[in-house]
């Protein structure tokens, strides 16, 4: 773990700060899991609203909106107001940062 500077420790810090809250971390594996970029997605399709958020996961839109500024505020999720509604999705370049955090751990740099 020598090869990490504080920068980047405090970034992961955050990252993992913020998923370590039950609430959190559920929204954040449900926008992954329906929000995430792919090949065939479209723009539509990487994106989902708070009040859907909410719906999907039984949550009252006020709780989500709470931990979605949480999610934001340490870089794992982008927000973008959309007319009334707010739309959310991964930060792609995040969870390919934890991805790589995880690999060094495992290749043991």
């Amino acid at each position: 773990m020598s090869n990490y500077n504080d920068v980047n420790l405090d970034a992961y810090s955050e990252r993992f700060k913020a998923l370590s809250n039950p609430h959190r971390l559920n929204i954040f594996l449900y926008l992954a899991k329906n929000c995430y970029p792919g090949e065939l997605s479209t723009e539509k399709e990487m994106r989902m609203t708070v009040g859907e958020l909410g719906e999907g996961l039984g949550i009252v839109p006020s709780t989500v909106s709470h931990h979605l500024k949480e999610l934001r505020h340490a870089k794992l999720i982008r927000m973008e107001r959309k007319g009334k509604n707010i739309e959310c999705w991964v930060e792609p370049s995040s969870v390919e940062g934890l991805i790589d955090f995880f690999k060094q751990i495992k290749e043991g740099k």
